[in-house]
């Protein structure tokens, strides 16, 4: 049957395909088609399709079994993919083992369901599972053909922000100086670097310091990245005047750290800077700030604000873009 599908590269095929299913568009009663190193992922409103994805009229199979969770439990579960570990959001214990088993039961290829049980805390913004189903915590997740092997419960990582990341690393030229000041386990370095960056990272978590470096050699990309576990206040001094571009993804605070960014910036320089506000005015606080810290030494010229996503409500998780030009 023909059905219309989003085309994507299969490296991108994972994050997309989640994508899709957050904002419900799937059509769970066809089969995810792939041929020549392309996914056809069926949609139900292809009109509703963000407009940088290729909608394509394809013939797919249809599903003639129960195989999706939402088949199984007769409810559609909330549900997050990383790598072969799905995350669940329960407060109701019995729930959450539910809905453990119907993944398992399902055909999603997945070999451990967790359960978020607490905030996301301390310094290192790490939070505690509990595992329902499997053994383990590690995993490769694969996001624009880059792969990531991270531990769930030493290191902090969205999948929700792939896109983001991505609309980050396509500004990055070959050759650039970019420095993350709170790179986790890469997700910003490893393509910053494949696109031909000279890259640094910086994290508190020496774990995930650790993992950066293990994911720049699975990448091939370890000559043209360095891994610094430490407070970036103490690194930015080795690094005065070096970067081209700066990344401050940490969004409740990354306001206490401007002054170092500032220091990292060269006489050029893109800062992406991340924060989080009121929707009334997401993007003043955060403008205001960066000013603040960079006037008059630079000139501040905001290039893109951007919504990210929403955060809470009433709240909203954005992006400035800066340049900054001494």
């Amino acid at each position: 049957m023909e059905a219309p599908c989003v085309r994507v590269e299969r490296e991108r095929g994972e994050e997309t395909r989640t994508r899709l299913a957050e904002a419900n568009l799937l059509a769970e009663e066809f089969e995810i088609e792939v041929a020549e190193g392309y996914l056809y992922l069926p949609v139900t409103d292809p009109e509703a399709v963000p407009d940088e994805l290729e909608v394509v009229a394809r013939a797919v199979g249809e599903r003639d079994t129960p195989d999706t969770p939402t088949d199984l439990l007769g409810f559609e579960p909330t549900y997050e993919r990383l790598g072969d570990i799905v995350i669940l959001d329960e407060d109701d214990s019995d729930r959450a083992r539910d809905i453990a088993d119907a993944v398992m039961d399902s055909d999603i290829p997945v070999k451990t369901v967790v359960n978020r049980a607490s905030k996301v805390k301390g310094e290192l913004r790490v939070r505690d599972w509990e595992v329902l189903v499997g053994d383990g915590t590690e995993t490769v997740h694969r996001e624009y053909g880059c792969e990531y092997l991270l531990d769930v419960a030493e290191v902090y990582f969205s999948p929700r922000l792939a896109t983001e990341r991505h609309r980050v690393a396509e500004q990055v030229e070959s050759g650039e100086r970019a420095f993350d000041m709170f790179a986790g386990v890469g997700p910003f370095v490893v393509p910053f670097a494949k696109r031909g960056a000279q890259a640094v990272g910086v994290d508190l978590n020496e774990r995930a310091v650790e993992y950066l470096r293990e994911n720049a050699r699975r990448n091939d990309v370890e000559e043209r990245v360095t891994a610094i576990q430490g407070d970036v206040r103490e690194v930015a001094p080795e690094y005065a005047d070096w970067a081209d571009r700066v990344v401050m993804n940490l969004p409740h605070s990354a306001d206490e750290f401007l002054d170092s960014a500032v220091e990292l910036a060269g006489d050029d320089c893109a800062v992406h800077y991340y924060d989080i506000q009121h929707e009334d005015d997401p993007f003043g606080p955060g403008e205001a700030a960066i000013r603040a810290a960079a006037e008059p030494d630079y000139d501040v010229e905001v290039e893109t604000r951007h919504a990210v996503r929403s955060y809470a409500p009433h709240e909203l998780n954005v992006c400035l873009d800066v340049r900054l030009s001494r």
